[in-house]
């Protein structure tokens, strides 16, 4: 692969993750448009500045992980481009920033669509951007990182669940409900299931380097029992959407549970090593079966 190529950049942003900042904004904006508070041109802008905030962390991730000594030649999960060397230091530093600005302007575009239109004018999310932006650099960079010291997992179920899907229906209703934050919490949930996967497979190179997880601060059944739960309590939520009339928002989500249990038994049956990736690419496939059961759920109501 060429160094700095445009192959080399998509390798960095791992385009197989990116598929969560999506299912949270079309969760967010199912729940808008069946509340009657959809409005498209924020939406669009929400997505864009999920994903670009994505990219953001991913390649931050990426660089900060192999400058820990978390990526090592022996590293068992997908390549990373820094630790191969298909992107250079000035490169990828040029990267972080130009998509960190790029996320900026997109959070610009949301506050100019809504000022004057939410309850505190719209400059709350001024607040909550720059918190975004905090948080995707010093999920892994910075003096106290924290994915190294076991807030990796409360981190996601936050930046990943409930500000992206709560704010994404706040700037298109200019509310948050009691429903939005029960679907944004599940939705957190099920997207820190890649999370747990990866410390369950890389927890032995972690306590290597110090990367203090949750399993390594723990042990290895709280991995394989977490990750089981941490999909298992999602459709259990859903599911009290039924007593606010949302019965397919409540019962789809469930095949998703089916998928999320079969991906968990193999998990368990492999336990280590580099095979646990074919579980990472089901545990993506099944982050998106939740998505999109959930959206079309709330859609038929």
């Amino acid at each position: 692969m060429r160094t700095n190529s445009l192959s080399a950049w998509i390798l960095a942003v791992r385009p197989y993750s990116l598929g969560n900042s999506v299912i949270l904004v079309l969760v967010a904006s199912a729940m808008a448009w069946t509340d009657g508070g959809f409005r498209p041109g924020p939406a669009a802008l929400c997505l864009a500045f999920a994903l670009l905030m994505q990219c953001t962390a991913n390649l931050v991730n990426d660089l900060w992980d192999f400058l820990k000594g978390a990526d090592r030649p022996d590293r068992l999960g997908p390549d990373r481009a820094f630790a191969k060397g298909y992107i250079t230091l000035p490169a990828m530093k040029a990267g972080i920033a130009g998509f960190t600005l790029a996320a900026c302007a997109a959070g610009a575009g949301i506050l100019c669509l809504t000022h004057g239109r939410l309850p505190y004018g719209g400059w709350e999310l001024v607040a909550v951007g720059l918190a975004c932006v905090v948080f995707a650099y010093f999920y892994t960079a910075g003096p106290w990182p924290l994915a190294y010291h076991g807030l990796g997992d409360a981190a996601v179920v936050l930046f990943f669940g409930l500000i992206p899907v709560g704010f994404t229906y706040y700037v298109q209703t200019g509310q948050w409900t009691a429903e939005v934050t029960l679907v944004a919490l599940a939705c957190g949930l099920v997207i820190d299931t890649m999370l747990m996967l990866n410390n369950f497979r890389d927890r032995e190179e972690d306590a290597r380097c110090g990367k203090r997880t949750i399993v390594v601060l723990t042990c290895a059944a709280v991995g394989r029992w977490g990750y089981l739960l941490l999909g298992l309590v999602p459709a259990a939520l859903c599911l009290t959407l039924l007593a606010a009339g949302r019965t397919w928002a409540a019962l789809l989500p469930l095949l998703y549970a089916a998928a999320h249990t079969a991906t968990w038994r193999k998990m368990v049956r492999i336990d280590h090593g580099e095979e646990l990736n074919v579980c990472l690419g089901e545990t993506a496939r099944n982050i998106l079966l939740f998505g999109a059961s959930l959206t079309i759920g709330i859609l038929l109501g």
